[in-house]
């Protein structure tokens, strides 16, 4: 990947596009995805659409009992317990994964946290990039053979517009000084996307491609820690608590674009990208504000996403993956 290829390729679809617009006559016959997070939000969205595509769609879930409930409905979808906090919980459903199907085409990582009150998980990590990012790391190096396997394999990852709040904080990046949540959360979103920059780097050759995206703006369960006091300060709802926003999206406008990531072949042969609106986003200036779209420059540097990847394998003790 280069700069000059983050740029719109002219996708036909938009800003407004459903899940179900995007998944329109395809087949996933055959196909297996895991979807984290893939019992509600945008996660569940994602679930369905795959599902009713007729791919085989497995679920690791923080809370499996809430996760089985909200697809009973949904045939074809398999729920595993798994914490993205708990490395070892990541290491033992992807066993349990290993042992139980021999490729895997599709990997969404959905799952997120967003500004959270400083919490710190594993050996003192602070937990927004101990999920959002250092959780999907281990899960994917984990299960690197088996997208390998699939000759094909997309991985998919969520960030956000809010990866514009800041860059790796590369001096502290666990806030052992001056916590800010919402500094945490665009530092975690940076993450996702230099993630996909260099596991695309690394997993081209095996056919394993890898994209980054910003979903929009939607009210799911993402934001359960922002307070309502907070959102009506934002402008994103009411004293009800009713979405008033004009630019929100819908959960199924949001899930388009990762559903769009995953089977585009407007994207065959192309990897390391960040994308929005179900298309390529471009490369925004430095002070651009955040709603006007686009990535940073700092997001997709491929020495950045070296330096990450380094520093995410000696945190994680994952598996290096070599080209």
């Amino acid at each position: 990947m280069t700069i000059t290829d983050q740029q719109p390729i002219g996708s036909p679809f938009s800003t407004t596009s459903t899940a179900e617009d995007v998944l329109a006559g395809l087949d996933l016959s055959g196909a297996t995805a895991i979807v984290t997070g893939g019992y509600s939000g945008l996660g569940l969205e994602t679930t369905r659409g795959l599902a009713a595509a007729a791919a085989r769609v497995i679920v690791p879930a923080r809370r499996p009992g809430i996760a089985r409930a909200a697809l009973a409905d949904v045939d074809g979808c398999d729920v595993v317990p798994m914490d993205l906090a708990d490395l070892g919980s990541v290491r033992a459903t992807a066993a349990q994964i290993n042992d139980s199907i021999d490729r895997l085409d599709l990997l969404m990582a959905v799952a997120g946290v967003m500004a959270t009150p400083e919490r710190r998980v594993g050996p003192g990590w602070e937990a927004q990039i101990a999920v959002n990012h250092f959780g999907h790391f281990a899960l994917a190096c984990e299960l690197y053979p088996l997208l390998a396997a699939a000759g094909g394999a997309r991985v998919v990852v969520n960030s956000s517009a809010g990866h514009t709040l800041t860059d790796i904080r590369w001096h502290d990046p666990h806030f052992r000084t001056g916590y800010d949540k919402w500094l945490a959360y665009g530092q975690a979103k940076t993450a996702n996307v230099l993630f996909a920059v260099q596991l695309d780097a690394l997993g081209r050759g095996d056919g394993v491609r890898a994209f980054a995206l910003h979903p929009g703006k939607i009210i799911t369960g993402l934001q359960r820690e922002v307070t309502l006091h907070e959102q009506i300060e934002r402008g994103w709802v009411d004293e009800q608590g009713t979405v008033i926003g004009a630019d929100f999206k819908s959960p199924s406008q949001g899930a388009a674009t990762g559903l769009w990531a995953a089977t585009s072949p407007l994207l065959d042969g192309r990897g390391g990208l960040y994308l929005e609106d179900c298309d390529v986003a471009h490369v925004s200036s430095p002070t651009a504000p955040m709603d006007d779209g686009g990535v940073r420059a700092y997001a997709i540097d491929p020495d950045a996403a070296v330096r990450l990847w380094e520093l995410s394998v000696a945190a994680t003790g994952a598996a290096p993956i070599t080209r």
